[in-house]
Order: structure tokens, then sequence, then C-alpha cells
């Protein structure tokens, strides 16, 4: 191992890089500071204090020691022979997974843990008892409530997550060339197959409307580098013909299929099916397209908009323009 701690260098003999200020890990400690606070801000209610402030350190050591592994598993990448993906693909995603995986624990460990969580208002009833508080149960379904949520959360979420969570496997493991892409295709579409029951209660008819505003909203993608019309360089281009004709199909088949199927659906479920309903109610299932509010649309849509970095001002104008289509037409095909 070379450790230089003037130039903060640190590697082995065929691989060494420099930790930069943003590689620190600072970053992360105040992320996952800031989604500790907000979190149990909201659930204030619902947890014991001081009992549940004790998760902040412990979730603070985790990203800590979680970065430490990060920067090991770089080193050792980069000397196995692939500096590319350590420095490109593992550097820029290991450590949203790591945030994603405290976040997740942490969240379970204020709804599970006894001596953070409160006793509901129904612990002292009677097993059966009708007036249990916050429980219900959906009769030929099995889905149970104590949260409050509408057990159709998870079928309007989990097809997002799902994409989420195999992009973070993808590019983790791609340099400049994302060669595991079509992960994030399987990934939604069984997602979206495992919740059919539930999808199928939606009205997925759908006429010329939405075509032409998504025509629309191409041309108001496009509109700023179009004018600008400056260079933009990729390294797609020569990485797919490096590849055999057969893998250079599949893998342009499977880009197509998840930009025109899976993502699409599992936005519009997650963004507009799920988000601008729940800012009115909890049982945001029971909400009718047609009710929601101007509040409702444009913070999802701002949030739809946050999701796409650098093309921020395009994504709220499309978020807006949906969900006005899904509010108009009240049916989120």
């Amino acid at each position: 191992v070379i450790v230089d701690p003037t130039t903060f260098t640190i590697g082995t003999q065929r691989f060494s890089m420099t930790i930069a200020e943003a590689c620190s890990g600072l970053e992360g400690l105040g992320r996952v500071l800031a989604f500790t606070t907000v979190w149990l801000i909201y659930h204030r209610k619902e947890n014991r204090f001081p009992q549940a402030l004790l998760l902040v350190p412990c979730v603070l050591i985790s990203v800590w020691l979680l970065n430490v592994a990060r920067i090991c598993a770089m080193i050792l990448i980069g000397d196995a022979g692939a500096p590319t993906v350590a420095l490109i693909g593992f550097h820029s995603q290991a450590g949203w997974i790591a945030f994603t995986g405290v976040a997740i624990a942490f969240s379970m460990a204020t709804q599970e843990l006894s001596w953070v969580r409160k006793a509901p208002a129904h612990a002292a009833r009677p097993s059966g008892d009708p007036a249990q508080a916050g429980v219900e149960t959906e009769a030929g379904e099995g889905l149970v409530r104590v949260s409050g949520e509408s057990p159709a959360t998870a079928a309007y979420l989990l097809p997002f997550l799902a994409i989420l969570a195999a992009s973070f496997v993808s590019k983790a493991a791609s340099g400049y060339f994302e060669w595991l892409y079509p992960l994030r295709f399987l990934a939604a579409a069984v997602a979206i197959w495992f919740f059919r029951a539930e999808l199928k209660k939606l009205n997925w008819r759908f006429g010329w409307l939405a075509p032409l505003t998504g025509a629309a909203i191409f041309l108001v993608w496009i509109a700023s580098s179009w004018w600008s019309k400056e260079p933009q360089t990729s390294q797609l281009g020569t990485a797919l013909a490096a590849l055999a004709p057969s893998a250079r199909f599949t893998w342009i088949a499977f880009r197509i299929a998840a930009a025109t199927i899976t993502v699409p659906i599992a936005e519009e479920l997650a963004f507009r099916g799920f988000l601008a309903r729940r800012l009115m109610n909890r049982d945001f299932d029971t909400v009718p397209f047609k009710s929601l509010t101007v509040l409702a649309m444009v913070i999802s849509s701002a949030a739809f908009g946050a999701m796409h970095g650098r093309h921020w001002l395009e994504g709220i104008v499309a978020g807006l323009a949906f969900a006005g289509v899904l509010k108009w037409r009240g049916r989120i095909g």
C-alpha cells in the first residue's frame, strides 16, 4: 500500500488515487444528517425522544465507515485492472448506494425498534377489536395498514425504486459505457408484473392528447441544446461499435424498451399517481385524478424536475404538462 498524507494519495503500485475534498466523506455525512433530521421531525409523534436521537450518531459512524470501505473497494477494483470502472462508475455510485442503505436501515429502525417507536394507540385493545385505531385490512388481499399509509403505496413506488436500484448496480459496474443497462428494464418489468393486480384497477385508456403533449415536451427539452449548438462529446457510439452485432442490437433494444415502456410507467406511477395525490391525502389511491390541486401538481413537478439534474427546468415543465393532462382526462393511461 502506498500512502502520501501530504498529497492525500493512497493506493498500490499498480493503482493509486488522490482523495479530493468532495470525496472525503463530508458530503455523505451532511446528506445523511439532513435526512435523519427531516425524518425525525416528520415522524416526531411516532417516536420516543431522546431515544430516537441516539440513532443519529450511529448513522453518522456507519456512513463514515462505509466511505472508508468505498475507498478501499475503489483501490481493489483499480488494482485488479479496471481503473475506469473504479474512477467513473463505482466512484460516483458507491456513495449513493451507502447513503441509500443507511437511510433505509435508519427508517426501518425508527419504525421497528420498540425502544424508539411509541406504542400505537390500539396496542392495549383486545385482539380482534374492530375499533383498533389506524389498523385496516383489505379483504382478500391480506394487506394490513399499521402506519396509516395506503396499502397500495408499494405498487406505485417500487417500479420506480427498482429502476433506481438497478441503475446503482449497472453504473457502479461500468466505466464510460453502461453495459448492464438492460438490468433497469428487467427490474422495472418484474416490479410492474408483481403488482399487476393492483395496477389493473387504474384506467389505462389513452387518447391523442398525451402523445401530442409528449411531442411538445420533446421539442422543449431539446430546444436549449439546439439553439446553443454546443458541441457534445460522447463515447457511446464508440462503445457500441466495439460490440458484436447481436450484443449491440440487444443493448439498443433494451434501451428503447426502457425509455418508452417501463421508465414512463414507473415515473407516472411514482410522481403523478402517488406523490401528487399523497400530498393531498394519505389514502392517495382514493383521490380522483381530476381532483388534483394546483399545489400538489407544482410540488410533484418540482420533485420530478429535480430528478433530472441539469435538465431540472425542462423536467418541471414536463411534470406540469403531464399532470395537467392527467387532471383534464382523469386517467393515468
